[in-house]
């Protein structure tokens, strides 16, 4: 079974980092925490006060530039499952809702709608005047 290199534990912000190494007597797996990194800033933080090699530094940017290109990419499934709720949220309201549901959500919507409308147009506007 080949293993790879290193392993990367997500965490909110980034990863621990861990070397991993099988070339033991014992023939083990043994991770071997080497950094942390944050994809938000791109700080990467080597621990043990151990310096990163550059194939540690390699696999650290191949894999932070992988994570953030998976993060981008859910963010905009997940705007698009948005509009698809809003579209569902639509034909809720008007075939199977309730008078007691409509009042119960009908307020929360409304802001969260006028407030989405709000940033959406004060962007659009900014696109449209920057060209």
């Amino acid at each position: 079974m080949d293993l790879p290199d290193y392993y990367f534990r997500v965490r909110e912000n980034g990863a621990f980092v861990f070397r991993v190494d099988t070339q033991n007597r014992q023939r083990r797996i043994e991770m071997d925490q080497i950094a942390v990194v944050n994809v938000k800033n791109g700080e990467i933080k080597p621990q043990g006060g151990r310096d990163l090699s550059a194939e540690d530094q390699r696999a650290i940017d191949n894999w932070m530039a992988e994570r953030i290109a998976t993060l981008a990419a859910r963010d905009m499934d997940d705007i698009h499952r948005a509009v698809d709720y809003l579209n569902l949220t639509a034909h809720w309201a008007q075939s199977r809702a309730t008078d007691a549901q409509l009042e119960e959500v009908t307020d929360a919507i409304l802001m969260a709608m006028h407030d989405l409308r709000t940033v959406l147009v004060r962007k659009k506007s900014d696109r449209l005047t920057k060209d």
